[in-house]
């Protein structure tokens, strides 16, 4: 019994240690997203103005449409036609093909910040930093084996 108290009292001073802080960490995502999009738009298409005659013996003639305009007639004889097309700007319909590219950069940085503390730390708690809790739980083990051993001897004596 008295040994599981005494180990048992060894791990409790020796069980603590001092808090540590991680290295300051950086981290960096890049996300990019690609959209594809196709949007009808309208092009006007130009017809060029176009001029065409002949004469030949026939009667009189008019044609007429959207992009040209004929006409023929006879005179001495002789059948004159002629063919003229109109500057028009046709509209038509294309598929446009638009491209989305949007990147997105996360960025997620630690910082620490220094605060400083009212009072400076006594001479017992920097012993304590500066050796470290295992020292001191050896140390405090010692001394319970010294005690063990010097007390021990002294029962038997006194029985």
């Amino acid at each position: 019994m008295k040994n599981f108290i005494l180990v048992l009292f060894s791990a409790l001073c020796v069980a603590c240690a001092t808090a540590r802080q991680a290295a300051p960490s950086e981290k960096i995502i890049t996300e990019t997203r690609i959209e594809t999009v196709f949007q009808t738009d309208t092009v006007f298409l130009e017809v060029p103005k176009i001029v065409e005659k002949i004469v030949t013996a026939d009667t009189v003639s008019v044609l007429e449409n959207d992009f040209a305009r004929s006409a023929a007639e006879v005179s001495d004889g002789l059948l004159s036609h002629s063919l003229e097309t109109k500057p028009v700007k046709q509209p038509v319909e294309v598929q446009t093909k638009i491209v989305y590219r949007d990147s997105v950069i996360f960025k997620d940085v630690v910082v620490y910040e220094t605060v400083e503390v009212e009072k400076e730390l006594t001479g017992w708690q920097s012993f304590k930093m500066k050796m470290g809790g295992w020292f001191l739980g050896i140390l405090i083990i010692l001394i319970v084996f010294a005690i063990l051993y010097i007390v021990k001897p002294l029962k038997l004596k006194l029985s």
